[in-house]
């Protein structure tokens, strides 16, 4: 049976193991980068090795980022009485585009899921705790995604946040049971955000 070159097969299989990339799609990709110019190639590479080396996370809001603190904790003129919660990097930038929200963000990295081994302490609340008591912070806004996990792991943070006598409220719905932030339009999100409500 036929077979690729050795360096061809290992990029079709490093390309393969990327989130929703298939077999064919992998092999695609590969001969894209195979038919570049060596220096678009070489551009190619040292951007994924610069986002490997630059990007880190904010040590105050857990965002990803390349400046320590991130730009947005940077910012003196956001509400910082105000945090918004959110599972992932991703999900800033949603709401960052609707340009309704000024205050700073929280990034869980992820969610609760038992079933997936992601337990509570996987996640980045003890920094979100930190920040609460470190803080004037008088209103969490949650904004997990409206998935099974994502409706967990914000009833498990009301149930932290509450008895502090932080504010806790919900993106309200409009964004569609089983989607992800990232995904949803720019109105939709500006609607859930405006439309919060308390826990």
């Amino acid at each position: 049976m036929y077979q690729y070159a050795a360096s061809l097969t290992r990029l079709i299989e490093q390309f393969a193991r990327l989130p929703g990339v298939g077999p064919k799609t992998a092999q695609r990709l590969a001969f894209h980068v195979l038919n570049m110019p060596e220096e678009q190639a070489a551009e190619f590479a040292q951007a994924l090795l610069d986002v490997k080396r630059q990007i880190k996370t904010c040590p105050e809001c857990c965002n990803l980022t390349d400046v320590v603190p991130c730009r947005i904790c940077g910012d003196e003129t956001r509400d910082r009485s105000v945090i918004c919660v959110v599972e992932d990097a991703q999900d800033v930038l949603a709401i960052e585009k609707t340009r309704e929200f000024r205050g700073l963000y929280h990034v869980l990295q992820g969610a609760i899921s038992p079933m997936d081994g992601r337990e509570p302490e996987d996640l980045r609340i003890k920094e979100l705790l930190q920040r609460v008591s470190d803080n004037e912070v008088k209103e969490i806004i949650v904004a997990t995604n409206p998935t099974i996990e994502g409706e967990t792991t914000a009833l498990y943070l009301a149930k932290l946040l509450k008895p502090i006598g932080i504010q806790v409220t919900r993106i309200a719905r409009g964004l569609p049971v089983g989607g992800d932030l990232e995904n949803a339009d720019t109105a939709t999100l500006t609607r859930a955000i405006s439309g919060r409500r308390e826990m």
